[in-house]
């Protein structure tokens, strides 16, 4: 008798932070007997995506490498549009698996739809209620919600976001979040061989007397006024004697521009590149405090027990802040350096955060995912 044809899965990303959180997934779905797991990479961001792709060992099957400097949002998405088009066709896999809330996903969801293929979409249901916070990226979820008939929803809260959109609630699956699953895998590859993150040996020894406050800073709507609030916050930060801030930047330059005018070189302040995930890792291992606007900071600081503030007004994972996991605390400069302030000074308000449960998983997300993967084919 004639085995089975494998089903072709064709997983799609382009940034740093859908490579942290698929690659689990990938390994997930390539232990499943009678599937075909292909990956195409847009490559949206460029140096940072192929810094996962090295530490997970995953070479790409297809490279679009659509990357431009100063790229615009219709430019990215109309590329985006045509290369993966092409892709899909050449492909024509049986299901397309997406991430998340960037213009490859929306626009790999969109493709996928065209063709009538059906879409998986990791980290579903996650929403702020407001579409410029954060923008694209909330519209850009709630675009391929239609789309996806299977949705791997990283808690209930986002899981009852879909069901009030009508979803069918059999397609929503509560899976916990991939990035907790990266956390673990990199932390144990870490345990094997610290040599891994040692290009931060220099910076755990300069600051190892001070009390280190890891910052990351991308978002489009901090840009400009926002952005030069968050300066200003780190400068006053830094001024504390028992005080370091440990700072990888963003290399957009409405990021970098402003923080090499404001910061300089001030020796509380460790300015560096954009960290690998082993790195970024250990980063979070030597901080005390958490201050970001990303939304993966949001989960993965927590796991290991630090808090979390959030400098945004709005944010798409409301469960950390009701876990007191996070806490929103916008932009506004004196508000940063007061709740900073609260943090290192007050050992009930840190406990308070640092010991409440992590609502984003357990690390077993994405062989959930790809069981029901499986089970959709009869695997």
């Amino acid at each position: 008798m004639t085995a089975p044809k494998p089903r072709k899965i064709l997983v799609v990303f382009g940034t740093r932070p859908e490579a942290i959180k698929l690659f689990p997934v990938v390994a997930a779905l390539k232990a499943v007997p009678g599937l075909d797991v292909r990956t195409c990479v847009t490559a949206q961001h460029r140096g940072l995506l192929d810094q996962v792709l090295g530490i997970a060992g995953l070479v790409p099957d297809i490279d679009l490498d659509i990357m431009e400097p100063g790229q615009s949002l219709d430019r990215l998405t109309a590329r985006l549009l045509t290369g993966l088009g092409e892709v899909m066709d050449g492909e024509k896999p049986d299901r397309v698996i997406v991430q998340g809330d960037t213009a490859t996903a929306m626009v790999g969801a969109l493709t996928a739809y065209y063709r009538k293929i059906p879409v998986g979409h990791v980290e579903a249901g996650l929403r702020s209620g407001n579409i410029y916070q954060p923008w694209p990226e909330e519209v850009n979820r709630r675009i391929v919600a239609p789309i996806a008939d299977q949705h791997f929803a990283p808690t209930e809260t986002s899981a009852e976001a879909l069901r009030r959109e009508n979803i069918d609630p059999a397609t929503v699956h509560v899976t916990g979040n991939t990035v907790i699953d990266a956390l673990h895998a990199t932390q144990a590859k870490l345990a094997l061989d610290p040599g891994l993150a040692s290009g931060l040996d220099d910076i755990a020894a300069r600051f190892a007397d001070k009390r280190v406050i890891l910052v990351t800073t991308h978002r489009r709507e901090n840009f400009g006024g926002g952005m030069a609030n968050i300066a200003r916050a780190i400068q006053r930060i830094a001024d504390r004697p028992d005080t370091a801030i440990l700072f990888p930047v963003h290399p957009n330059p409405n990021v970098i521009s402003v923080m090499d005018e404001m910061l300089g070189n001030r020796p509380n302040v460790a300015r560096v590149d954009p960290l690998d995930y082993p790195h970024f890792v250990r980063a979070l291992g030597l901080c005390e405090i958490a201050l970001t606007d990303s939304g993966g900071v949001q989960e993965e600081a927590p796991a290991l027990g630090k808090p979390v503030l959030v400098m945004r007004e709005t944010t798409e994972r409301p469960e950390g802040v009701v876990a007191g996991t996070a806490k929103l605390i916008g932009t506004d400069a004196d508000r940063i350096v007061s709740e900073i302030s609260t943090l290192l000074d007050d050992k009930g308000a840190y406990s308070a955060m640092a010991r409440a449960h992590n609502p984003f998983g357990d690390g077993h997300a994405s062989e959930r995912i790809a069981g029901v993967i499986a089970d959709g084919f009869g695997c």
